[in-house]
């Protein structure tokens, strides 16, 4: 919101939330009746585009906000180095109002005039009037308009809402309250309707007009810059007919510069484009690909995990996993790019972070959970190819986050430093911290605690922790309890259990529904497993997975990984970071282990905090 709200601020569609679309539902219903009903000789094909047209702006929209995350991410080009937060996340979530509300108009315009009907496809005429009047009128009323809201009164009430985003996204640039919107809309009618009533309006100019206003608002917002130098030297006066991501970006920087809409010709007349503009374009045009220090090797979950990607829709990401209905609809294109990324996919970045000097990045491998339990999938070879360009980077640290450290894949890692003995980046699977996180989210009091689940690196150096406090560990499964017997050094800590009688339970990977129906009422689930337990009970707490919360002083942070909260992370994440804090020089994967003590006191002390936080809690209470 601005600083002081003015009238018409809201969109009117604001109480429907997600329902806003509806209020399109009338015009195209009216549109597809027409057609129906009427004669072949008296039917209107223009009203049926409008749909579609819609669409691709979204698609179009989309496409943009991704390539801009992902260039941001990878450092090379980019201009403005501050992170984004959750806040704009938030406030740029209706981005599609803008879209729908241009929707309302264009039926309104095309029912209420004759001439809005049986557009022709293409005039060549109408589409020179249209560019000539937008170089013009639409350029420079919008330059003194945008002037005219920089004056504070109008600054305070309306425009400030826009430039609360100091580090712009591609969607920034319709982020505006309803009523500059309105304005807007009036400005680029302009030559729409101009062509309209002198007979020269068609379809295709009307969505190719709209497509390079998108572009052009997508482009000056993106954050990172492509515009090629030779361009401006092959043809000069270009500079004065085209803004680049950089011009536009001292806009938000400074706020009392480069004014112009998409031509700063206005700025350069009336002595308003920012002196640094030449330098900024070629330093971001110079600059090289970031280099972190610690990455964090993920990959996708679920097929809709896509969509949940900082790369892909930024309200999902900006929330923890959950089903969302309207997936469903994308089915094809999740089904796409599946098939995509299962014959051709490489390693990705999906993120970047910053806490003090040290980088960090996200890469993802182009993998499905369901796809690790293929044998014959070439996962290994992805991951050590990953590790192999990381290392040749010059990363410090690269963690395997979950089951990129499988230990039937790879023996927790070990088998990647076995094939590759002399790598300098050191591989980290983050067992302490994680064993760390699970013993101090036991309850001070407690005595005794059910372990359940796969036993694995985590069960058993959590059986040796518990102990060591003297605290009992119980198991439901014979084989479990045989397993455990044979790595235990302290009689009668380990019990098997027949009343499953114990309010704590440590859950790993495999639990069965039967198993949880035994817990009593009121147990705590921990899990130690990378994937979370399934929620069958409704009177028992679950836990999250081992995670904890990110110190304020991490920048970037604006998508949750995976089901895990805002600001936080996993304790596989931030065990590679710690690593690289503290200097550490030794990997940390197949059996090794570090003192967990000591790690877990690390993390503390680099601003990372327990999560308190258990999964039954309701997302708006977060």
């Amino acid at each position: 919101m601005a600083s002081i709200p003015g009238i018409l601020t809201d969109w009117p569609w604001t109480p429907l939330g997600s329902f806003k679309y509806v209020i399109l539902a009338p015009g195209f219903i009216y549109s597809i009746y027409q057609y129906v009903v009427k004669d072949e000789t008296e039917r209107d094909t223009s009203t049926l585009v409008i749909i579609p047209l819609l669409l691709w702006r979204m698609i179009h929209n989309q496409i943009w906000i991704t390539l801009s995350r992902h260039r941001t991410a990878k450092g090379n080009a980019r201009i403005v180095d501050k992170g984004l937060e959750f806040d704009q996340v938030d406030r740029e979530r209706n981005w599609d109002d803008q879209i729908l509300l241009n929707g309302l108009l264009f039926y309104l315009v095309a029912n209420l005039t004759s001439k809005g009907r049986d557009l022709p496809l293409w005039r060549t005429d109408g589409a020179v009037i249209t560019f000539l009047l937008h170089a013009g009128p639409v350029e420079f009323l919008y330059y003194w308009l945008h002037r005219v809201l920089h004056h504070h009164y109008l600054y305070s009430r309306y425009h400030s809402h826009h430039h609360s985003s100091i580090v712009t996204e591609p969607i920034t640039s319709v982020i505006h309250p309803f009523a500059e919107h309105l304005a807007y809309f009036l400005l680029f009618a302009v030559p729409m309707l101009t062509v309209l009533f002198n007979g020269t309006a068609s379809l295709g100019v009307y969505a190719l007009y709209l497509s390079y206003i998108d572009f052009m608002n997508n482009m000056g917002h993106c954050n990172f810059e492509f515009i090629p130098n030779r361009l401006f030297t092959l043809f000069p006066p270009l500079k004065y007919l085209m803004y680049t991501p950089s011009f536009h970006s001292l806009h938000h920087t400074q706020f009392r510069t480069n004014y112009s809409l998409f031509m700063p010709f206005y700025d350069y007349i009336y002595g308003t484009v920012d002196k640094s503009s030449d330098s900024l374009y070629q330093k971001s045009l110079e600059r090289e690909e970031e280099v972190a220090d610690v990455v964090h090797l993920t990959h996708l979950t679920t097929p809709e995990s896509i969509y949940h990607l900082r790369l892909g829709f930024a309200t999902l990401a900006s929330r923890p996993h959950s089903s969302t209905w309207y997936l469903c609809l994308l089915s094809p294109v999740t089904v796409a790019s599946m098939l995509l990324m299962w014959i051709y996919g490489r390693t990705f970045v999906v993120e970047r972070n910053k806490i003090d000097e040290l980088k960090m990045q996200t890469w993802a491998i182009p993998k499905f959970q369901f796809q690790f339990l293929l044998q014959w999938q070439p996962i290994n070879n992805l991951i050590e190819e990953a590790i192999i360009e990381a290392d040749q980077k010059g990363c410090k640290v690269l963690t395997l986050g979950l089951l990129n450290q499988s230990e039937e894949l790879n023996k927790h890692g070990a088998f990647y430093i076995e094939r590759n003995p002399k790598l300098k980046v050191k591989v980290v699977d983050g067992s302490s911290l994680a064993v760390g996180v699970v013993l101090n989210s036991i309850p001070k009091f407690a005595t005794q605690v059910l372990l359940t689940g796969k036993i694995t690196k985590l069960a058993l150096a959590l059986f040796h922790s518990l102990s060591k406090k003297g605290i009992q560990i119980a198991v439901l499964n014979e084989h479990h309890y045989k397993q455990l017997n044979k790595a235990s050094k302290s009689e009668g800590s380990l019990v098997l259990s027949t009343g499953s009688s114990q309010n704590i339970w440590l859950v790993g990977d495999g639990v069965a529904d039967e198993e949880q129906l035994k817990a009593p009422k009121g147990t705590t689930f921990i899990p130690f497993s990378h994937f979370p337990p399934k929620i069958i009970r409704k009177d028992c707490c679950y836990h999250f997975t081992p995670a904890l919360k990110a110190p304020p002083s991490i920048e970037n942070v604006h998508s949750c990984e995976n089901w895990l909260p805002r600001r936080v992370m996993s304790a596989w994440r931030v065990a590679g970071m710690v690593h690289a804090m503290e200097g550490w020089t030794e990997h940390e994967c197949g059996n090794a282990m570090f003192d967990v003590e000591q790690v877990w006191t690390a993390s503390l002390r680099h601003g990372f905090q327990p999560l308190k936080m258990s999964r039954n809690t309701t997302y708006g209470s977060m």
